[in-house]
């Protein structure tokens, strides 16, 4: 007989749920990837765009959610409305390749409409528009302005960032 072939496990929704509380992974098509604690630069970059997004959004009366991370997100048929229409990833030094690669194909396939790969370390944004019919992507630094897609009035000023 020869031997067993090395089978992957496969993960679900509630192998990920039943994970310590200390933690910190992502489960993606049925693996986990560890996520390692963000940085000084990460957090300052996660609250100046929660901030600048979530007032812009107050001061039109707009009803759309911001979640920033930690938050499980299901980017699944099952259990959620669809995918969300905009996507902002703060890339760690550990695993760009995971943001540029996996989770771009994935948010893609799953019908995001814009995801922004923001780099501290280069300083650098990278939007992809994953709804257009040719698929496009354009890059920015920390000395410009951008405007996403979804809310053609917000301008988010990278100059205000002081990194």
């Amino acid at each position: 007989m020869s031997p067993a072939l090395a089978q992957t496990k496969f993960y679900n929704e509630d192998d990920y749920y039943n994970l310590p509380d200390d933690t910190k992974a992502e489960l993606i098509d049925g693996q986990f990837y560890n996520m390692s604690a963000p940085s000084r630069a990460h957090q300052e970059i996660l609250m100046f765009l929660s901030n600048k997004i979530v007032n812009h959004i107050n001061s039109k009366n707009g009803s759309c959610k911001v979640c920033p991370a930690p938050f499980a997100g299901k980017l699944t048929e099952r259990g959620c409305t669809g995918a969300p229409d905009w996507i902002i990833e703060i890339i760690s030094p550990g695993n760009p390749g995971h943001d540029y690669v996996r989770k771009l194909n994935l948010y893609a396939d799953a019908g995001v409409g814009e995801y922004w790969i923001v780099d501290p370390l280069t300083k650098e944004i990278s939007v992809y528009h994953l709804k257009e019919q040719n698929f496009r992507a354009t890059s920015y630094t920390f000395q410009e302005s951008i405007t996403p897609g979804l809310f053609n009035n917000l301008y988010i000023d990278f100059t205000e960032l002081e990194l």
